[in-house]
């Protein structure tokens, strides 16, 4: 190798590598910050709500990859409580707000109704209420009382606490307590809609109380069970929808202001119709039909 061709190599290494440097520092120097963690948003409450929202949260991640969506269950007053305590942003009630919680800020994102169950070869095709009420005071205990055979009626208690317990010991005037008192099966009492659903299709001397839309949704799947007439007005998501059955009530998301930051996007997301088919996929009725 000549002297002349050895300078011009270490020349030419030379450059190559102040280019690379050059490049490594401008590669650096554009290179974007490392993506900053997700923002985390606690949505705690309604079984009833959990499902749906659970597959709302999927679709809006996917906007919105920089929030992540927590749900949680325990009923629409550990929702409320949740709220309250600040243990969650957003709360599921899946009943109207009252007067006493006019603190909270209220958004509506469906509706639904309120179902007596029994099994789908119970004779029996409908209530009125005060058929009920004497159900779940006590009074009727046995199905011959109701024109049915003459087996102990097994009443299926639901979950305290919940929008549909509240909803139907107000309709029928009586105190919360009394659709778990000891005349109901305590054993249900902490079911979720799934496992009470199965109770009912298990034993055809049972019934329940639970959400209108999930009941309906897993009759039309098969499920052995019956929604029964409620004063001559078929427990049916139409019915919801044209606001003649009388257990009716809508699916709210409630938090102790009016929503900030990562909530506000969530629950304007909630509450337009780009959710509605989610909605109406899982039996219930988008809020503004």
């Amino acid at each position: 190798m000549t002297k002349r061709y050895a300078t011009l190599l270490r020349c030419t290494l030379a450059a190559a590598a102040a280019l690379l440097l050059a490049a490594a520092a401008q590669y650096h120097a554009a290179a974007p910050a490392a993506a900053a963690p997700p923002q985390r948003l606690r949505v705690a409450g309604s079984y009833t709500m959990a499902p749906l929202m659970a597959d709302v949260a999927r679709r809006f991640q996917r906007y919105h990859p920089g929030i992540r969506i927590e749900i949680d269950t325990g009923g629409s007053a550990s929702g409320l409580e949740a709220v309250r305590q600040e243990r969650a942003a957003i709360g599921m009630v899946s009943r109207a707000l009252s007067g006493t919680e006019s603190k909270l800020y209220g958004i509506p994102i469906a509706r639904d109704g309120v179902a007596i169950v029994v099994h789908r070869d119970n004779p029996l095709a409908g209530l009125d209420a005060a058929q009920l009420a004497a159900i779940y005071s006590g009074k009727t205990v046995n199905w011959r009382q109701l024109g049915g055979a003459d087996a102990a009626l097994h009443l299926l208690s639901g979950v305290p606490g919940s929008g549909e317990a509240e909803l139907l010991a107000h309709y029928l005037g009586l105190p919360a307590a009394a659709l778990a008192g000891p005349h109901a099966a305590s054993h249900d009492s902490h079911a979720s809609l799934a496992d009470r659903v199965r109770a009912v299709a298990a034993d055809p001397l049972a019934i329940a109380y639970l959400s209108l839309g999930e009941a309906e949704r897993q009759a039309r799947a098969g499920a052995p069970i019956k929604l029964l007439a409620l004063d001559g007005v078929p427990a049916t998501s139409a019915n919801i929808r044209n606001a003649r059955y009388p257990m009716s009530r809508p699916l709210t998301l409630v938090s102790r202001g009016t929503p900030a930051g990562a909530a506000r996007i969530f629950t304007q997301y909630c509450a337009t119709s780009q959710i509605s088919d989610l909605v109406l996929a899982h039996g219930f009725v988008p809020y503004l039909d």
